[in-house]
């Protein structure tokens, strides 16, 4: 397997992609990681060949959702959202009066090396276990305000990652192309892609 990891370096799909992704260090992924999440979607793929997911399947994919728990955590979709101060907030020299409206964003959390240590690295082993502490990953939001579609969002993202890793090799059509960033980053064109059935 870390022969044909290596070998597809080369390669322009998925499994390329995920090769190449480097952190600010320059570290890679390591070939355990993605050996890890291609042996899990390949032997879900082969305990019912030709049939459609089933709960059971998805329970089994508990590396694939870490993976998609750490995409979410480094681009959250969520934009942020306003909440007005109840009283006078003190934090890092700064003084939020009592009334003031002020951007409140998952990067606030996500990218907090006190939550998550080297936050810029890709790692899903954060979220093995219980995971990290609670309300500090909030692609979902949380307590009351938690997206009552969390759970058919995971089932959809599942499906997809298990369908695009078993079934195709993706391609970019602008391989290069700039990410742009307001409040999430944002490929400057769209993400096009080619898809190749196996």
């Amino acid at each position: 397997m870390a022969k044909i990891v290596e070998a597809r370096r080369e390669e322009r799909d998925l499994l390329s992609k995920m090769l190449e992704f480097k952190d600010e260090d320059g570290k890679c992924l390591s070939v355990n990681e993605i050996v890890t999440l291609l042996v899990e979607q390949t032997a879900i793929a082969k305990s019912a060949p030709g049939e459609n997911l089933t709960w059971e399947d998805m329970e089994k994919m508990k590396y694939s959702w870490n993976v998609v728990h750490e995409a979410l955590r480094l681009v959250p979709t969520a934009a942020g959202v306003f909440k007005e101060a109840t009283a006078d907030i003190s934090f890092a020299g700064f003084i939020t009066p009592n009334g003031m409206k002020t951007l409140w964003t998952p990067h606030s959390s996500h990218s907090n090396p006190e939550y998550f240590p080297d936050p810029e690295k890709l790692d899903p082993s954060r979220f093995k276990g219980s995971g990290p502490a609670p309300y500090t990953f909030v692609s979902f939001g949380g307590g009351a305000r938690i997206c009552p579609g969390r759970t058919y969002a995971k089932l959809a993202m599942l499906v997809l990652v298990h369908n695009l890793v078993t079934k195709f090799r993706i391609e970019k059509v602008i391989p290069h192309q700039k990410m742009i960033s307001e409040f999430e980053a944002t490929p400057s064109h769209g993400l096009h892609l080619h898809l190749y059935p196996h």
